[in-house]
Parts: structure tokens; C-alpha cells; sequence
């Protein structure tokens, strides 16, 4: 890894040279090819900034950081370039395993994801619904006119609850609730 050091107001200090050298190289385990790190470190009044920029390959990764220590500075620069690291890797990484499914191979890791999605079931979003008093042609106009998949509606004529919602092939199917 050939890194470079550039420090601007400021003296260029020994250990400054040894700490970076010695963080950068903890990002060897993402990059496999030879990397060229640039890190400008300046100190403007009591801001100590570090920058660093780190290209690879078409890859340019770059962060900036200001702190009141220059440790916490190029410790939470180089964290960002890190993280920027592990999300290019896996993006990576997804594009790979995508290309090599084929066959029967993928529908088992298809079906073992779904089996996976179900047991990790979450809800992501909540919604209030106030039902209306209506028919059940009522609710079938709604569900034309609205372009939604289903409704949600209290009986005009038993005064339970029901739903109503559309199949792929344009019939309808209908849910009721005794209460």
C-alpha cells in the first residue's frame, strides 16, 4: 500500500506517520489489490481535520473528518472509509452470488430465503383504517376505483366486519367476520 502524508499548518510529527501507517493497513482485509492512500492533516486554531482518500482499482473512497483530537480525527476518517469498504464488498459480494445461481439450485436457496423471511417477520409500517358501512358492491366499486387490492368495510347489512379483496385473475374474495 503506498501511502502518502501531507500535513498542512503543522509539522509533520513521527508518530502521526506511524499511526496512520499502522490504522491503513488494518484495510488490506477489503482490498486485495495494491491501494494509494493520500491523507492531508491540517490543524486550523483548535480544529484538527483529516482527510483521507483512499483509491484502488476504479475505486476512490474519501472521507473527511474535523475533531479536537487529531487520534479522534483520523480514527473516525479512516472508520468511515472503512465502513464505505464493507458496503462495497458486499455489494459485491450479492452481484456474485446472483450471477451463479441456475436451475434448481436457486429455487431451494430461493425457498429456504422465503422459509428465512417468514421466521424473521417484522412489521414496518401501521395503518389506521375506519371502517365505512357499506355494501358488498359498494366495497367491489371501491376496490375498482381505487386501484387498491383490497377493502376493509363494516357490513351495511350485518354490521360485521369484512374484506373483500381482488385475485389476479379479476374475481374477488370475500371475508367475513361473525361477532
Amino acid at each position: 500500500m503506498k501511502i502518502s502524508i501531507t500535513f498542512r499548518n503543522k509539522d509533520g510529527e513521527e508518530w502521526h506517520k506511524e499511526y496512520i501507517d499502522k490504522r491503513l493497513n488494518k484495510l488490506r482485509k477489503y482490498v486485495d489489490n495494491p491501494v494509494e492512500a493520500r491523507v492531508v492533516l491540517s490543524v486550523e486554531k483548535f480544529r484538527n481535520v483529516a482527510e483521507v482518500s483512499l483509491m484502488a482499482n476504479g475505486l476512490n473512497m474519501n472521507a473527511k473528518e474535523e475533531a479536537k483530537d487529531m487520534h479522534l480525527a483520523i480514527d473516525t476518517a479512516i472508520e468511515k472509509i472503512e465502513r464505505q469498504l464493507k458496503k462495497h464488498k458486499e455489494k459485491i459480494r450479492g452481484h456474485k452470488a446472483n450471477s451463479l445461481r441456475s436451475g434448481k439450485i436457486a429455487e431451494l436457496e430461493e425457498s429456504l430465503e422465503e422459509s428465512e423471511e417468514i421466521q424473521e417477520a417484522k412489521v414496518v409500517e401501521t395503518r389506521r383504517v375506519v371502517l365505512k358501512p357499506m355494501s358488498l358492491d359498494d366495497a367491489i366499486m371501491e376496490i375498482d376505483s381505487t386501484r387498491n387490492r383490497f377493502v376493509i368495510y363494516r357490513d351495511s347489512y350485518t354490521e360485521n366486519i369484512s374484506v373483500i379483496y381482488a385475485r389476479d385473475d379479476g374475481k374477488y374474495v370475500l371475508i367475513e367476520t361473525s361477532s
